[in-house]
């Protein structure tokens, strides 16, 4: 079981939310799930304007350092869709959160 959570939220340029998710969709999710994260949720936010959040479990820290290395360091990253998903970032914000934060 996954007991950890990764919130990321991104703020997009201006009217590119569309792209950033067919990228993320295409291009980015295989790459994600193949280096062992779970995606668990991925889209735009319903409340602001060129946001969009990414949240990955992950079994512990270990696993999400792992799985965060090979992800960034793979070729399959930097040479495909990594640099036109940058470029549409203008910032994020990131957050770990353990399973027993969540669950009551």
């Amino acid at each position: 079981m996954n007991q950890l959570l990764e919130i990321r939220n991104y703020q997009l340029l201006p009217a590119s939310t569309a792209r950033f998710h067919q990228l993320m969709e295409e291009a980015a999710l295989p790459l994600l799930q193949a280096a062992g994260m779970e995606v668990v949720f991925y889209g735009p936010s319903l409340q602001q304007d060129d946001a969009y959040c990414l949240i990955r479990a992950y079994r512990d820290v270990g696993h999400l350092q792992r799985s965060q290395a090979q992800f960034y360091e793979s070729e399959a990253w930097r040479n495909g869709p990594r640099n036109a998903i940058v470029a549409l970032i203008v910032s994020y914000q990131n957050v770990a959160i353990a399973r027993q934060s969540f669950q009551n």
